[in-house]
């Protein structure tokens, strides 16, 4: 869904977008605005959001999809090349522990033995092959089920 102006107005992403706050910028295309996280993980943490404005991930446009993951996939070669970093985390969180209502991407410089532990939160096996047959079922039904143009 695609949120109105007055949401676009108070969005903090919308005004580096816009230039209106200041952030340092890492790439812009017709698309795309990569910047640096004002709280980074580790130096070089950078952010990459849809020029306009997209609250959510299914809000994003497919030609924006593209944009997001190819500017992505560019900062996380430059990370490795500018601060000689192993490797990058690449995520995205949407609505839960989304800090701000703007997609956005999360293009992170990892070293082995940074402290970061695989995801930033607990993870647990299946009780048995069963249940994951069971979930995997589900989803490929509501899959199924989507109205014909959602994602």
């Amino acid at each position: 869904m695609l949120r109105d102006r007055g949401e676009m107005a108070t969005c903090a992403f919308c005004s580096i977008v816009t230039g209106t706050s200041p952030a340092h910028r890492i790439l812009e295309d017709p698309l795309c605005v990569a910047f640096l996280d004002a709280r980074p993980l580790f130096p070089g943490h950078t952010l990459v959001v849809p020029r306009a404005h997209r609250a959510t991930f299914r809000d994003v446009q497919s030609i924006e999809l593209g944009a997001l993951l190819g500017a992505a996939q560019r900062v996380s070669a430059a990370l490795e090349a500018a601060l000689a970093s192993e490797g990058t985390f690449v995520g995205m969180n949407d609505r839960v522990s989304q800090s701000v209502p703007h997609v956005h991407m999360h293009v992170v410089p990892r070293r082995r033995g940074d402290g970061l532990r695989g995801f930033f939160w607990p993870r647990h096996k299946y009780a048995s092959d069963e249940e994951a047959a069971g979930v995997a079922s589900k989803i490929r039904t509501a899959l199924a089920n989507l109205p014909e143009g959602e994602p």
